[in-house]
């Protein structure tokens, strides 16, 4: 079991960084790139849609929610970790002491408050509410908070498509800009069956 792990391991590792180089050029994208930027900030962003996720898998016996809720975590955990071992295959930074979206050109505007660091994501205070709140309006609370999200998600994903270089990475963006539409219009549905709708 353990060497057919290491196998996959190694198998995914290659594949990776195969990828990574899949444009042909060789070349590596700069710390200050939109490639670079994207990767980081989206690293970022993921991983709160996996923490809210979990969040509400705890909170609720609703299976469509809950199968919705394993769906993003599940996929945007594995979109988090292509999008920092490209950095590592990079060998750059994942972290940058320029502002969220500087490579949108978004740097200049204002600072997250409360933990919310870019379009989309939820405050730390709106977390701790949703982690008290149990039952239908839990699944509510949560499909209005990820709907937030994922437009914020689309808006940086569209970015990277528009001024990333690296092919692979456009594709990836595109495929989440894609998926996470798809996934606005079922949580619009899930929140209309609730007697709810989206905050926005």
């Amino acid at each position: 079991m353990a060497v057919a792990a290491a196998g996959v391991l190694v198998a995914a590792g290659a594949i990776t960084y195969a990828v990574a180089e899949d444009d042909g050029s060789g070349t590596v994208p700069a710390a200050d790139s939109a490639d670079a930027g994207f990767a980081r900030d989206m690293a970022v962003h993921h991983q709160q849609a996996v923490e809210m996720s979990y969040i509400v898998r705890d909170r609720t016996d609703d299976e469509e929610v809950r199968r919705l809720a394993y769906d993003i975590a599940q996929t945007q955990a594995n979109q988090r970790g292509m999008l920092l071992g490209w950095l590592d295959l990079w060998g750059l930074p994942k972290v940058s002491a320029d502002a969220p979206m500087t490579w949108m050109g978004m740097g200049d505007m204002p600072s997250g408050k409360d933990g919310a660091l870019m379009p989309g994501m939820a405050t730390n205070t709106e977390l701790k509410k949703l982690d008290t709140l149990s039952g239908k309006q839990a699944e509510v609370f949560y499909l209005q908070l990820m709907t937030d999200h994922h437009k914020g998600g689309v808006h940086m994903a569209e970015g990277c498509v528009d001024r990333c270089t690296v092919g692979v990475e456009k594709r990836l963006a595109q495929g989440m800009v894609d998926a996470q539409k798809s996934e606005i219009g079922l949580m619009t549905d899930l929140l209309k069956e609730r007697g709810a709708e989206p905050r926005s």
